[in-house]
């Protein structure tokens, strides 16, 4: 797999948006949720049919030291160059890109809650593509692209036929009747890391809901690997008019999932 700090012009992920990436927590240079990263980019590597790096690969950015604190680790996979337009070289040679950026732990957030906003972008259905993390990002650009309100911290994304399926860059979690759930992502949207070890940890259980069904939940939160779990306080239509409230809700699920990330129980 050939080293690319400079990306031709000619990569297929530049051109067509073919290929995956993966954004990793990284503690003192160690990653958090680390087998649920491989696990997802290797289930896009399958779907895509690009070869999957190795893990000698992916683990050679690593930088172990103490010293380096919070940072997000970002793996980029195209299938490389080649090919006559749509059509994939016979043979691709995949190209790896690794970045790094400081960051630090949203504790406002997890403090204060957060104000999403309901978007006007429905998401399209796509089963096949469902659950991994390709590059083919627009529909979440455009729905970003929706607010400039500093007051909105997220924006809650539906598909055509009107169910909540994620937030723009998080997933969503929802309480009632004292079970959490979160959306099936049978059509469309992410399947995040975090959402899946939570999952596989009993945590939250899979099911569907409507816009309207949501606004009478006991609790809503979005949340991902990197961000940790937001409450949600706030759900505001495109006008900025509140459509629900709840009241914040940490401890629970927010325990559980900073768990896994080596956030604080308490802050």
């Amino acid at each position: 797999m050939p080293d690319a700090c400079h990306v031709p012009g000619d990569d297929r992920g530049l051109a067509f948006g073919d290929g995956l990436f993966e954004t990793v927590l990284m503690r003192a240079g160690q990653p958090l949720l680390w087998s649920c990263h491989v696990k997802r980019l290797a289930r896009g590597c399958q779907t895509l049919d690009i070869p999957m790096p190795s893990l000698d690969a992916l683990e050679a950015s690593f930088k172990p030291d103490a010293a380096r604190g919070l940072e997000v680790l970002k793996l980029i996979v195209t299938r490389g160059s080649g090919g006559q337009g749509y059509r994939a070289p016979e043979v691709p040679e995949p190209r790896l890109l690794v970045s790094y950026r400081r960051f630090t732990a949203p504790v406002e957030r997890w403090r204060q809650g957060a104000c999403v906003r309901l978007c006007e972008l429905r998401l399209g259905h796509q089963p096949r593509l469902s659950g991994i993390k390709h590059l083919s990002r627009l529909e979440n650009v455009l729905a970003r692209q929706e607010w400039r309100d500093p007051n909105v911290h997220e924006g809650l994304l539906l598909d055509t036929q009107g169910l909540v399926v994620e937030a723009v860059s998080m997933n969503v979690f929802w309480r009632d009747r004292g079970r959490v759930f979160t959306p099936a992502l049978e059509q469309c949207g992410v399947a995040g890391t975090l959402r899946d070890a939570l999952i596989e940890q009993g945590h939250v259980d899979i099911a569907e809901i409507d816009a309207r069904a949501l606004l009478g939940v006991e609790a809503l939160w979005v949340g991902n690997s990197v961000q940790g779990l937001w409450p949600v306080h706030t759900l505001v239509d495109a006008d900025g008019g509140a459509v629900a409230r709840w009241p914040l809700t940490t401890g629970g699920l927010q325990r559980e999932a900073h768990r896994l990330l080596g956030y604080p129980d308490s802050f």
